[in-house]
């Protein structure tokens, strides 16, 4: 068949490359995902901000949402990376999912949140003490440190 310029003979049926042919021709199974999940999986991602998902299908249960399979939570932010609603990130077998501006106001839209509500990523973290509360009484104690004076008395006639 070579020679004669016909074409090559279709492969054997149980041969490796006839068995990829025929997948990439066929469509992969739809994930379906009940809308219980579904809403869990956005409402954390809105809360959050950011989502890690380790790419392990087979895995039983998320690592952060334990009551939902891996494979879901895969598929919904695959879904709503390829809507540019969050940006991917993939590195050493995780992959790291980061809400963009369009996603926020698609999740506003999806569970129905009003404006001022923002991801923690997006909300200042607020410091426990004030920044200047304790810089009156800083001085007033005895302490070994370097600040303040080498120590009582130093510098003057006693």
């Amino acid at each position: 068949w070579l020679k004669t310029g016909r074409s090559a003979p279709p492969p054997p049926p149980h041969s490796a490359r006839a068995r990829s042919a025929l997948s990439s021709q066929r469509p992969r199974p739809m994930v379906l995902i009940p809308k219980k999940e579904r809403k869990q999986i956005l409402e954390h991602l809105f809360k959050e901000g950011v989502m890690c998902v380790k790419k392990d299908p087979r895995a039983c249960r998320h690592n952060e949402l334990e009551d939902i399979p891996n494979l879901h939570v895969m598929m919904v932010l695959r879904s709503l990376c390829s809507r540019a609603y969050v940006t991917e990130k993939f590195n050493w077998q995780w992959y790291y999912y980061f809400l963009t501006n369009e996603g926020i106001d698609y999740l506003r839209e999806v569970l129905h949140l009003p404006a001022q509500v923002f991801p923690s990523t997006l909300t200042k973290q607020r410091p426990t003490r004030p920044a200047l509360a304790g810089a009156d009484t800083a001085g007033g104690g005895d302490g070994k440190g370097w600040g303040k004076g080498k120590g009582k008395g130093y510098g003057k006639d006693e």
